[in-house]
């Protein structure tokens, strides 16, 4: 594990403190401890939405299929992007 050497500064509601220290309490962590645990997870879920994706087997076969196939062209999806940009 990394040592703890960056510190950070948080302003909350009182009633965002109070929710806070009670959930840490009850999950038996410093309050530190809770919203480092809980922002770094919710961190790592907002950047795995962005940067890579997890399917099983079937999944990942349907996916690279679909790839693969030809593109269905839609004559009015065709006629719209020929088109002139707007001014």
């Amino acid at each position: 594990m990394a040592s703890k050497t960056q510190r950070l500064n948080l302003r909350v509601s009182p009633t965002d403190g109070e929710l806070f220290r009670q959930a840490a309490e009850l999950s038996g962590q410093s309050l530190s401890e809770y919203l480092v645990e809980s922002g770094r997870e919710r961190a790592e879920r907002a950047l795995a939405d962005r940067s890579r994706f997890v399917l099983d087997q079937n999944e990942w076969q349907e996916f690279t299929d679909g790839l693969e196939r030809p593109a269905d062209v839609r004559p009015e999806l065709a006629d719209l992007l020929s088109r002139p940009r707007p001014e």
